[in-house]
């Protein structure tokens, strides 16, 4: 699992803060499934929870959502988002999403990588943090996006903390 950057918190991000971001992020994850008919609609509040409670207390790194092809590991088509802080931010209206990329055969998937922060902590306390999570997540390779095109510059934030989104399409 491979982890990059760290995240310090500010200290009025609220989860009320967090869970406006979060928010954004399954709006997103809404219209995936309003083009692609995937994740599931019922997974799509635990998603926003699990982004919500891993801002507020600075331990999300990066998380991707997205179709991937699970023999290869390689990615189609996946929406990053990357915790970030201070002058950075934008909170932009959810969506502008590619509409019409081939997913036939692809699966959704997501993957996290977790703040230093969180990595500084005992595995104990890892652990406990973990289990107030609504999703269970499986130590995995992350997978790759090869050649393709991706676009920055979309992100969702309030008081002070927020994501930075990069939408990959393969080609």
């Amino acid at each position: 699992m491979n982890v990059t950057g760290s995240y310090v918190r500010s200290a009025s991000f609220t989860i009320t803060d967090a869970r406006y971001v979060g928010a954004k992020v399954g709006a997103d994850l809404r219209l995936l499934h309003n083009y692609y008919g995937k994740p599931a609609l019922d997974s799509i509040d635990n998603y926003v929870e699990e982004v919500a409670l891993l801002l507020r207390d600075g331990y999300l790194s990066t998380v991707d959502y997205g179709f991937r092809d699970a023999d290869s590991n390689v990615w189609k088509l996946r929406l990053r988002y990357t915790a970030t802080l201070g002058g950075q931010l934008t909170d932009a209206r959810p969506g502008r999403l590619p509409t019409s990329v081939e997913l036939v055969g692809y699966g959704f998937h997501s993957f996290l990588t977790y703040s230093s922060a969180f990595l500084a902590k005992p595995s104990s306390e890892q652990s406990a943090f973990k289990e107030l999570l609504p999703i269970s997540r499986t130590t995995a390779e992350a997978p790759s996006a090869l050649s393709g095109s991706s676009t920055a510059g979309h992100g969702y934030a309030r008081n002070g903390a927020g994501v930075a989104r990069d939408v990959y399409i393969a080609y």
